[in-house]
C-alpha cells in the first residue's frame, strides 16, 4: 500500500475574520481536515501548513511557499484543503497547479467540502466543475476588493479615520473605531519632542537625548500594548532623527487627518505620493495633542528643505549593514564615495561604522563572489542565466513599447475623428486636452532609456571578461547581507545560509 506524505493546508484571511465565519476559522479547518485524513488514510505522515491573515488572491504566503517547496523536493505527494478558496482565489494560478503542476509532480489534491479528489477526477465533468468554482472564487475576490476600495474611498471623503493603525500618541475609541482618543503616556513624549524643538534642539539631538535617557520608542509602546510583535535588529529599539521628523510634520497632532496622500501604481506595484491638491484633509477631527501655534512655529523653524539630489544608487545599497547596531549603511556620494552608519549619531554606540569607502567594499565583494563562483564552477552558468534574464527583460520592455505605440495611434485617431465631427458640425464641442498623450510620451521616454541601458549592459556581457564589475542584479541574486565592522573586517552572508568572511 502506498504511504502518503500529506500536507494539510489551512488559511484564514482578514476578510474571513471580519465576516465572523466560524466554519472558516483556523481551529475548525484543522479539526475538519484531521478528521478527514484519519477517516480516509491508514498509512501516512501528516504535516500542517498555515497562513493566518493572508489573502488568497496571490501565492505570496509563507505557509504555502514552504509547502510548495517540499512539493518541488518530492517530499509531499498529497495536499488536503477545506475548499478551493483556501488554496487560492486566483482562477488562472489555481488552474495551473490543479491541472498541470500537481499532476506532473504526482501530487494528489483533495478539497473536502467540494468533494474533489484528483485521484478520482481526471478527464471528466469534474474538471469543468472545479474550473467553474475557481472562476467564481476569483471573481468574488476581485469584486470584494473593488467594494472594499470603494467603501474606504467614501469614508475618507466623509472625513473618517479608516486606518487600522493608530498614530503614536493616540488610540482607537472603543465606541467608535473611526475616532481617535489621546493616549496620555505616548502623548507626553510627543509634547516633549515639540517642546525641545521649540527650544532649538535638532531632530538628531532629540533622538540622542531620548536614547541616553531610555525613553521608549513608538514601537516599544506598540509591543507593550500588544499591537505588534517586532524584533529589533540590534540590542533594542532606538530613536532616530527620521522618527522625530515624522512626528514633527504630522498634522494628526493638531487634530487634523490627512488622507489619500499615496496611491499604488498598478503597473509597478509601488506606492507613489499624490499631488498635494489631491489630498483629503479633515480639520478638527479629534482632540489635538499640540497647539496650532506651536505646530506652526515648529514648521517655520525647521526651515526650507534642501533640494533632493537623486544620486545613482550603488550595487551594494540595501545589502550593507553596520556590524555594531545592525542598521543599514547609507551611501554618500563625493570625491571618494563611502558608506556610513546614520545610527551612530543617536544610538550611543562607539563602534558603529563611521566611513567605509565604497571602492574598497565593491572590490572586496567582487573578489569574494568571483572566488565563490569559481570554486562552485558556476561562473559560466551564472553568465548564461544573466544573459537569458536580460534578454527576457528586453523582450518585455519592447512589448510595452509596442503597446504604448498602439495606444498613442489609437488616441491620435480618436482625436482626429472628434475634431472632424466638430468641424462638420455633428459635434457641439471639441476637447483639445492632450494630458493622456503627454503622459504616454513620458512613459515612452522612460521605456526608451531603460531599453538603451539594458542593451548596453547586454552588449558588455558578450565580452570575454564579462564579470569584472558588480551589478545590483548579481549582488541580489547571491548575497543575503553584508555586515561591516571596519573597512577590513567584513562578513558576507550568502543566500541559502552559506557564510564567508
Amino acid at each position: 500500500m502506498k504511504r502518503y506524505q500529506i500536507a494539510m493546508y489551512i488559511r484564514l484571511s482578514k476578510e474571513d475574520d471580519r465576516e465572523g465565519g466560524e466554519s472558516n476559522s483556523i481551529t475548525m479547518q484543522r479539526v475538519l481536515l484531521r478528521r478527514y485524513v484519519a477517516d480516509n488514510f491508514s498509512d501516512y505522515d501528516l504535516l500542517e501548513f498555515c497562513d493566518d491573515g493572508y489573502t488568497g488572491t496571490n501565492f505570496e504566503r509563507p505557509g504555502i511557499q514552504n509547502m510548495l517547496k517540499l512539493v518541488r523536493n518530492s517530499q509531499i505527494n498529497c495536499i488536503v484543503v477545506k475548499d478551493f478558496s483556501r488554496f487560492a482565489r486566483d482562477y488562472i494560478e489555481a488552474g495551473a497547479y490543479l491541472e498541470q503542476i500537481f499532476p506532473f509532480m504526482g501530487v494528489r489534491f483533495i478539497s473536502v467540502n467540494d468533494n474533489y479528489d484528483s485521484k478520482n477526477c481526471q478527464e471528466n465533468i469534474c474538471d469543468i466543475n472545479v474550473s467553474f468554482k475557481n472562476l467564481l472564487y476569483d471573481l468574488y475576490s476581485k469584486d470584494l476588493a473593488r467594494k472594499v476600495s470603494s467603501s474606504l474611498a467614501v469614508r475618507k471623503e466623509q472625513g473618517l479615520y479608516v486606518s487600522g493603525n493608530c498614530p503614536f500618541g493616540y488610540e482607537k475609541d472603543p465606541t467608535d473605531r473611526h475616532n481617535l482618543l489621546i493616549a496620555e503616556d505616548e502623548a507626553e513624549v510627543v509634547r516633549r519632542i515639540f517642546s525641545l524643538t521649540v527650544e532649538g534642539y535638532t531632530s538628531v539631538e532629540i533622538a540622542r537625548l531620548f536614547n541616553q535617557m531610555g525613553v521608549r520608542t513608538p514601537v516599544s509602546y506598540k509591543i507593550e500594548k500588544g499591537r505588534t510583535s517586532r524584533v529589533p535588529k540590534g540590542k533594542g529599539f532606538l530613536w532616530s532623527s527620521g522618527t522625530i521628523c515624522q512626528i514633527l510634520r504630522n498634522e494628526i497632532y493638531i487634530g487634523n487627518i490627512v488622507q489619500k496622500k499615496y496611491q499604488k501604481n498598478p503597473a509597478d506595484g509601488k506606492t507613489h505620493l499624490r499631488p498635494c491638491e489631491e489630498w483629503i484633509t479633515a480639520y478638527n477631527h479629534h482632540k489635538p495633542i499640540i497647539d496650532r501655534e506651536i505646530f506652526d512655529k515648529v514648521q517655520k523653524g525647521r526651515g526650507k528643505k534642501r533640494n533632493a539630489r537623486h544620486a545613482p544608487s550603488h550595487p551594494l545599497t540595501g545589502k550593507l549593514a553596520c556590524g555594531c547596531c545592525k542598521r543599514n549603511l547609507r551611501y554618500r556620494m563625493g570625491k571618494n564615495p563611502y558608506f556610513t552608519c546614520q545610527g551612530r549619531y543617536t544610538n550611543l554606540m562607539e563602534d558603529c561604522v563611521v566611513k567605509a569607502y565604497a571602492d574598497f567594499l565593491e572590490q572586496h565583494v567582487l573578489f569574494k563572489i568571483q572566488e565563490k563562483l569559481q570554486a562552485e564552477e558556476k561562473l559560466d552558468k551564472l553568465h548564461r542565466e544573466t544573459v537569458e534574464r536580460m534578454d527576457k527583460e528586453l523582450r518585455n520592455l519592447k512589448k510595452k513599447k509596442t503597446a504604448l505605440l498602439a495606444k498613442t495611434k489609437k488616441i491620435k485617431q480618436q482625436k482626429f475623428e472628434a475634431y472632424s465631427c466638430y468641424v462638420s458640425g455633428s459635434a457641439e464641442s471639441f476637447d483639445p486636452d492632450d494630458t493622456i498623450r503627454i503622459k504616454i510620451r513620458r512613459e515612452m521616454e522612460i521605456l526608451n532609456a531603460s531599453i538603451e541601458n539594458l542593451e548596453r549592459e547586454r552588449e558588455e556581457l558578450d565580452h570575454q571578461n564579462w564579470f569584472t564589475a558588480l551589478s545590483a542584479e548579481i549582488v541580489d541574486q547571491l548575497v543575503d547581507k553584508i555586515l561591516v565592522y571596519k573597512e577590513n573586517q567584513i562578513e558576507i552572508y550568502w543566500k541559502k545560509n552559506n557564510t564567508d568572511t
